[in-house]
């Protein structure tokens, strides 16, 4: 992209008038402008300047970063302040969280463990869409360190990106928002038109529905809403970008999508990856989407996944602009869980992202992409918008004691679930009485910031961020020991992928107790308590279905797969154990229910598919939220009930 000479200021107070719209009116020439609606008039001003609309500008910030400035900290890929300026030299980590060689990503028994030690290349060269922020600073002159910690300053950065994309397009600097739709996606850093295409056309989704929050610093941003908005999309012809095929990949029309396949390739001694081919949901039915973060950037992921001997997951997510990659059919399984009863039965979504890095955020273009696959995905198969279909990796049960302190921790604490739930039209909403024996945990996301330890280095204090998780103790007091998890074999810590002691946005549990401010839950064999107080609650009363130990049991075993029992399986399969995990379900304790499911097993440990088999037994089962992560237990050991 040619550079652009820096875009003139506007001379006089008459042009000024229809680009401010509805910006607050005024303060007096001496008076400073009120704390909470400094950014807001930063947007006001930054439009003028650039003769950009301000409807344009706060909706590709708005796209970029809800307006948020995260406190000059850069996003997952370098990125910066309201717009989202990229400088990402020194951001992008070089390995996948498969690296770690803690779990086996496929969790199958009946063959060897996969702990691949694989490493992304760093790319030579930076693309244009990690790079924004240095040709920022050449157009406005402003310091690239400016550019990074004033939000004022980065607003007129996005300012002057926007306006040198229209004049590079040949579009005049029109005050009416509609002329500006080549700009935004060529904004986006896109490099193929239909990437851009589906930026542009959420930036305008934004404009026309109007936004109003409070931002991560205090600030009060209002978009008016502009119904009537009717963008040119011809423009985006003359944009100079190669056009990509969505052939082959299952995605929805509303987000943008590539086919990079993953591997079906055998490579010695028999053995092969980096999937297995299946027939889903016609062998047996899609219950699952699990959601993931990368550790790791783009283009390194992307290669590591075309690699055979490497592990496998059905669709990675881009970070700057929400751009999907599928590399495994929906029909076929991936092997990214680390449970294979969960891999057979579940769609994996990897997020260019990092969970230990809480400022490393993740911008609104993925978000709004996620969203839209995971409910495209969701109605093709059946799948309810729930904690306990819609899984974090983080919940994703351990398949025996031994591989439960192996169990991966993304996408993290920092992963905004109240918003992503949002976004898939299914908002964590009150549905019971006040006195509710259950609850859906649910604290607001900026203000709920608990102390984490080991984001940099072991025990150091992570930076102070929001986050969807609520900690846990073994007693109405924040000086109470923290609730352990006895499967993990060590005492509780504050360490961000410690899960012992915390529950997150989303998970419902029973109430087994309240004091005061404090609510008890059963969690992991136990009473668990959080602080919940009536002014800022960490919950809200739900209704739903619920286990307990059916009566005469002292107490009922937790598996992490729902495997059938010995005599269902043919002669030519070998039986896998049902291995209970090292927790119980106490007489009168109770358990949220996600679905009733039949115990099954797929096998599939050769590259000839003529060997595999779906082997179903009599046994059923329960899925549970037991802790932080989800267990089964048989439906013959439990009593259901309905809690309203």
């Amino acid at each position: 992209m040619r550079r652009s000479p820096l875009v003139p200021a506007l001379a006089g107070a008459a042009l000024l008038l229809p680009l401010l719209g509805a910006a607050p009116s005024a303060a007096g020439p001496t008076d400073a402008p009120p704390a909470t609606d400094r950014l807001q008039r930063a947007f006001a001003t930054a439009a003028a300047e650039y003769r950009v609309p301000q409807s344009v500008l706060l909706g590709v910030s708005y796209l970029q970063s809800r307006w948020d400035a995260h406190g000059g900290a850069p996003s997952v890929t370098g990125g910066y302040g309201p717009l989202h300026l990229t400088d990402a030299r020194t951001a992008l980590a070089g390995a996948s969280h498969h690296d770690e060689g803690t779990e086996d990503p496929r969790g199958d028994d009946a063959r060897a463990p996969l702990h691949p030690k694989a490493r992304a290349a760093r790319a030579a060269a930076l693309p244009d869409r990690l790079t924004t922020l240095p040709r920022a600073a050449e157009l406005t002159g402003l310091s690239a360190e400016a550019l990074r910690t004033d939000p004022a300053a980065n607003v007129s950065g996005g300012a002057a990106l926007l306006a040198a994309a229209q004049r590079e397009l040949g579009e005049p600097l029109s005050a009416d928002p509609a002329d500006w739709y080549g700009a935004v996606a060529r904004f986006s850093g896109a490099e193929d038109s239909a990437t851009a295409a589906a930026y542009a056309n959420d930036v305008y989704e934004v404009i026309r529905a109007g936004e109003r929050r409070t931002t991560d610093a205090g600030q009060r941003v209002t978009l008016a809403a502009r119904p009537d908005v009717a963008p040119d999309t011809g423009q985006l012809a003359g944009a100079g970008m190669r056009t990509a095929s969505a052939a082959g990949t299952e995605c929805p029309k509303s987000v943008s999508c590539e086919w990079i396949p993953a591997p079906y390739e055998e490579f010695g001694d028999g053995d092969y990856g980096n999937h297995d081919l299946a027939d889903r949901p016609a062998s047996q039915r899609v219950r699952y989407i699990v959601v993931h973060d990368t550790e790791g950037a783009w283009d390194g992921v992307l290669n590591m996944v075309q690699d055979p001997t490497y592990v496998s997951w059905n669709y990675t997510l881009r970070s700057t602009d929400g751009h999907i990659a599928q590399h495994v059919k929906a029909k076929d399984v991936a092997w990214h869980a680390g449970n294979w009863y969960v891999n057979a039965k579940s769609v994996g979504l990897e997020h260019e992202g990092f969970l230990a890095e809480p400022d490393a955020w993740y911008t609104e273009a993925m978000y709004r992409s996620s969203a839209r696959l995971v409910k495209y995905l969701a109605k093709k198969y059946d799948i309810p918008l729930d904690r306990q279909h819609i899984l974090g990796h983080d919940t994703v049960p351990g398949t025996t004691t031994a591989t439960i302190p192996g169990m991966h921790t993304d996408p993290g604490p920092y992963w905004d679930w109240a918003h992503y739930f949002r976004l898939l039209g299914r908002p964590f909403e009150p549905t019971a009485g006040r006195k509710s024996g259950l609850v859906t945990i649910r604290p607001a996301y900026a203000a709920n910031r608990p102390e984490y330890t080991g984001c940099e280095k072991a025990g150091e204090t992570c930076a102070t961020h929001g986050s969807s998780a609520v900690r846990l103790y073994s007693d109405h007091d924040v000086n109470a020991p923290l609730i352990k998890d006895v499967g993990l074999g060590s005492a509780p810590t504050n360490g961000v992928n410690d899960l012992s002691s915390r529950v997150s946005t989303g998970q419902q549990f029973a109430v087994a107790d309240r004091w005061g401010d404090w609510t008890a839950i059963w969690y992991l064999g136990q009473k668990a308590w959080f602080h919940d107080p009536a002014k800022s609650p960490a919950a809200v009363p739900a209704s739903g279905r619920v286990i307990t130990p059916r009566k005469g049991l002292a107490g009922v075993p937790v598996y992490g797969r729902a495997y059938p029992e010995k005599a269902a399986y043919p002669a030519d399969v070998p039986a896998q154990a049902v291995s209970a995990l090292p927790y119980t379900l106490g007489a009168g304790q109770k358990y949220v229910v996600g679905e009733k499911v039949p115990g099954e097993y797929y096998y599939a440990v050769g590259f000839d598919t003529a060997s595999h088999r779906v082997v179903r037994g009599e046994d059923q089962y329960y899925e549970i939220q037991y802790g932080h992560r989800v267990g089964y237990v048989r439906a013959a050991d439990v009593t259901l009930s309905t809690v309203r």
